[in-house]
């Protein structure tokens, strides 16, 4: 319902002009009557009307003056200017406040509402593209929402090592110069865990303050996992490396302080990992992020740590071979394939130097690569509790064969989950789709109903069904949309919202990509 102001000085003008307004159209309503400008401009402060009737020619502050007031605070208001005065200068003056329509007294009822006609075409218009723009704004918001926490997923699991961060900062517009992870999680006072409202209420909270308080950064926010959140800080200035420490503290300060005026029941932790200068290092600071957590929950009264390399967790390998193994031994197991495992957790046990080392410095790197296998585990969705326990005085050949064994036992669970959970909870989101195509539905929302992280669901789904979440998801809409075409009675645009899109030319776009034919053309064919 559009809303009408009226002003004029002449109260059987105003009377006339809100008669055939209230008598043409249901969907404009007229709101108020002014007599004088003056009036007019608090009236229109008051009440925000869509539209004002403003007479040129009034006592005291005339039409002109309160086009030129109202405009300088609310620019959307339209104006329809009514005059007896039929001369250029009066056109001219309000023409330049960007007043369009002008019409002379006595003015007949079809100049009038011609007129009205127009202006609120001219509204409509305008809104519906506000509409749309801001639907596409929110889509592409979370398809590069969704993107970002599958490409920090990537990057901190090793997958991704051909970007260097001089292709960084040309993607993101600044240069980028080193880069280090923080990992935040949330963590009951009482042993009872936090809902998942909670969770995500705290997910959005983190994503929203993270941004404000570390402007000097580029932010990457990674996928929550098992209350964990990933968060890459990329830094834009030679030398923040050498003052991250500091930076970090100061962040984590602002971020608590924030943290404790809202009303979040659990306590925040965060561990953090080094700055390193290559992007295909970053995996490290993730790593140190990783064992820095794990030894903060275990230490009361301390909200982050810094990852030590000195300290008791692990020594990172600084040997590339080590890391690249390290890498296909866990994309093996996310395979689920035990030979392959077998011989590359050899390889890396050889590529550690058993023979020259010492028992501790081979315990400290099991350990690290359990917490990553464990973490990995988490992030695929697939529950597995169990940790090797390695003693002090466990010689070499004890931890070699403590360490396969563990490997092993992994491994078959993961061959169990692939061959039966997931296969049902692939079948459970297909379903999923099917029965809510017509909502918004998203790769996020439609992993978290099968319990899966949107990293491996997509990776899942592609492998078992041959194509994307996405195309699948145009698939059954397009599909949808060709039965609902054989009812004449249905609009394209009834169509269009009803299977799931809210931008019409988008819809006849996508269903022209897929069929070799618009939607208008289509349903021509089809009831022929």
């Amino acid at each position: 319902m559009l809303k009408v102001l009226i002003a004029d000085d002449e109260i059987l003008e105003r009377k006339v002009v809100a008669k055939i307004i209230k008598g043409s159209q249901e969907e404009v309503k007229v709101i108020g009557e002014a007599q004088n400008g003056r009036i007019a401009i608090e009236m229109a402060k008051e009440y925000r009307p869509d539209i004002i009737f403003m007479d040129i020619k009034m006592p005291g502050t005339d039409g002109v003056q309160a086009v030129k007031e109202i405009r300088k605070f609310d620019k959307g208001i339209r104006f329809i200017m009514v005059s007896a005065f039929n001369t250029f200068e009066y056109a001219k003056e309000v023409m330049q406040q960007g007043v369009k329509e002008y019409i002379l007294k006595p003015s007949s009822k079809k100049d009038l509402l011609e007129s009205l006609q127009r202006v609120t075409e001219e509204i409509k218009v305008e809104r519906r593209q506000k509409e749309e723009h801001q639907s596409l704004r929110e889509n592409l918001d979370r398809a590069v929402s969704i993107a970002q926490k599958e490409w920090v997923t990537s990057l901190l699991m090793n997958q991704v090592q051909d970007m260097t961060f001089d292709e960084w900062s040309q993607l993101l517009g600044v240069e980028i110069t080193s880069g280090y992870t923080m990992l935040f999680t949330l963590r009951q006072s009482s042993k009872m865990e936090a809902s998942p409202a909670e969770k995500e209420k705290w997910y959005k909270w983190l994503k929203t303050n993270l941004k404000t308080i570390a402007a000097k950064y580029e932010i990457m926010v990674g996928a929550m996992t098992d209350c964990q959140v990933p968060v890459l800080f990329l830094c834009k200035k030679f030398g923040e490396k050498n003052h991250f420490r500091t930076n970090a503290e100061t962040m984590i300060d602002n971020l608590n302080r924030l943290y404790q005026q809202e009303d979040f029941l659990a306590e925040m932790r965060i561990g953090i990992g080094h700055p390193y200068n290559h992007a295909h290092e970053l995996n490290y600071s993730y790593h140190e992020a990783i064992v820095a957590l794990e030894e903060l929950l275990a230490t009361p009264n301390r909200k982050y740590l810094f990852f030590n390399k000195q300290g008791p967790a692990f020594e990172v390998p600084t040997d590339s071979e080590i890391i690249k193994v390290e890498k296909k031994l866990l994309d093996s197991i996310r395979q689920g394939d035990v030979n392959q495992v077998m011989l590359l957790f050899d390889s890396f046990v050889s590529k550690l130097g058993t023979n020259n080392t010492r028992a501790s410095i081979v315990k400290k790197s099991f350990e690290e690569l359990f917490i990553l296998i464990s973490r990995m585990l988490h992030d695929l969705g697939i529950t597995y509790e169990r940790i090797p326990n390695f003693d002090e005085s466990d010689e070499i050949r004890i931890l070699l064969e403590k360490g396969k064994t563990h490997l092993l036992a992994v491994v078959q669970h993961v061959q169990v989950w692939r061959n039966n959970h997931a296969k049902g909870m692939l079948q459970k989101a297909k379903d999923y789709i099917e029965t809510h195509y017509a909502e918004a539905i998203t790769l996020e929302s439609a992993a978290e109903y099968v319990e899966l992280s949107p990293f491996y669901f997509s990776k899942l789904f592609k492998d078992r069904f041959g194509m994307t979440f996405i195309d699948y998801l145009t698939e059954i809409r397009i599909k949808r949309a060709k039965a609902e075409m054989l009812d004449l009675g249905k609009s394209m645009k009834e169509i269009c919202y009803s299977v799931g899109y809210r931008d019409p030319n988008y819809f006849s776009r996508v269903f022209k990509k897929l069929t070799g034919l618009s939607p208008s053309e289509f349903r021509k064919a089809a009831v022929k």
